[in-house]
């Protein structure tokens, strides 16, 4: 199986390599590193476990070919990007470990009393999380805690867990700290904690009601037998306290550490403004002093938290890539690409709004939208420079890599994360169909929604 799967790598490389030289609009340099690029994204999809030691295979042809130095590797490498997860890795690291959310979690699950509330709270839990924190730490409390309802219902978890994962990376686009999309976009465009707040957060907000409508239709026969199961249990909230194995009292350290961290990121752009500091750089500080003080309140257990609690295997793989990508920029492959946007666009806003939002949105689904966002940044900032009106793009892209993670299940980390926890617990399976039906009315229709809102906007934008 292996050896079928290298060979199935090399041979697409291959193919890779002369169907980009035939195609007579690259360079000599320029098929050397799409080729590169594109065959760590089949590296991804063969050896998924693999993709770090790919990821270095990658860089090395780079270097050894000379597309690539050392200087423009640190450049291209992403360094406040991977500072910034750095510090919210180590933020929300302590708070997990505080059982922080489990508590938040437990009393909000008080409010619950039929099928109806109960998604609503459920998918609104999810999507306020993953706003406040990451995607990541979302879904990983938000997959326990549906488990954990549904086994006492003894109702099916498919159903619930699907729209609670939609409604996590909706809610992931509503602020900067909510996705690492998000801040690829916010670092690389400049874009302040503000601006997520006044462009994305109702966008996001619209979106999820969406979301809950069309769930709730979907499934509605899923639900009437929820509401025949809370019937038999009373109460959901019952199923959820503390004498069930819940937490019952806030560690005020973590609420400290929480508002303090929190309050920062908001108030970044007021901060630097003051300080006549370089746009976003409270942004990148602000969660490195919320790490340090999370590494001194856990004292001498410190160490452990910084190297269990932060993804270096994750990180690893982004320093790598977003350098590969980098190249692609430098030896101006983001540049044809560019170009062939801005004639499919005619320089037209209006029109670059749909074309370029289902094509971000199309590439997010089938490719994982870290690495596609990681992709079109650059494009994005050729059509800037090619004269079209970049800033409402930037929305169009974040909202195309979010929402769009939900038509398939490797659309998004938090879809594999939370795929992960259920096979791993040998729960049962999601099959592809099961997820795709469902995902394709939420989100096709919602990435339209938000493009409409996008464009309606657009006199306040351009």
């Amino acid at each position: 199986m292996i050896r079928r799967r290298i060979l199935a790598w090399i041979t697409g490389v291959i193919l890779a390599y002369i169907i980009i030289s035939l195609t007579g609009i690259f360079t000599n340099t320029q098929v050397i590193s799409f080729t590169v690029f594109l065959g760590i994204i089949l590296s991804i999809l063969l050896f998924w476990r693999l993709r770090v030691a790919f990821a270095f295979i990658g860089i090395f042809v780079l270097l050894f070919t000379g597309l690539l130095d050392v200087p423009h590797l640190v450049e291209f490498a992403g360094l406040d990007i991977i500072v910034f997860l750095v510090g919210m890795m180590v933020v929300v690291g302590y708070l997990e470990e505080r059982h922080f959310f489990e508590y938040l979690l437990n009393r909000l699950m008080g409010a619950a009393r039929t099928a109806l509330s109960s998604m609503v709270l459920l998918m609104g839990m999810a999507a306020l999380s993953a706003a406040l924190v990451d995607e990541v730490t979302s879904i990983l409390f938000m997959t326990a805690l549906v488990l954990r309802l549904t086994s006492r219902l003894a109702i099916n978890f498919i159903p619930m867990l699907i729209l609670v994962i939609f409604a996590t990376n909706i809610g992931s686009s509503a602020t900067v700290v909510g996705n690492p999309v998000g801040v690829m976009i916010a670092l690389r465009a400049g874009l302040s904690f503000a601006e997520f707040l006044r462009w994305a957060t109702p966008i996001s907000i619209a979106t999820l009601l969406a979301t809950m409508l069309i769930g709730y239709m979907y499934y509605r026969g899923y639900f009437r037998l929820m509401d025949q199961r809370l019937a038999e249990y009373r109460l959901v909230a019952a199923r959820v306290q503390p004498n069930d194995g819940g937490v019952d009292k806030l560690d005020k350290k973590a609420l400290f550490l929480f508002l303090f961290t929190i309050s920062l990121l908001i108030s970044h752009t007021a901060i630097e403004n003051a300080l006549s500091l370089e746009k976003n750089t409270m942004l990148v500080a602000a969660p490195l002093i919320g790490a340090a003080v999370a590494l001194i309140l856990q004292g001498e257990h410190a160490r452990e938290l910084l190297e269990k609690r932060v993804d270096w295997w994750t990180l690893t793989f982004f320093l790598m890539f977003f350098a590969t990508v980098g190249t692609l920029k430098y030896v101006g492959v983001t540049g044809v690409f560019g170009s062939i946007f801005a004639w499919l666009t005619g320089g037209d806003i209006a029109l670059a709004i749909p074309v370029l939002g289902y094509i971000s949105g199309i590439m997010t689904a089938f490719m994982d939208n870290i690495l596609a966002v990681a992709v079109l940044i650059p494009i994005f900032q050729e059509l800037g420079q090619a004269g079209l009106p970049v800033y409402p793009l930037w929305w169009v892209l974040l909202f195309a890599g979010t929402l769009m993670g939900n038509l398939t299940m490797i659309g998004s980390t938090a879809n594999i994360v939370a795929i992960g926890m259920v096979e791993r617990q040998r729960l049962g399976h999601i099959t592809f169909m099961e997820w795709f039906k469902i995902g394709a009315l939420v989100s096709l229709p919602t990435l339209t929604l938000a493009l409409l809102l996008i464009y309606l906007q657009l006199p306040l934008m351009v």
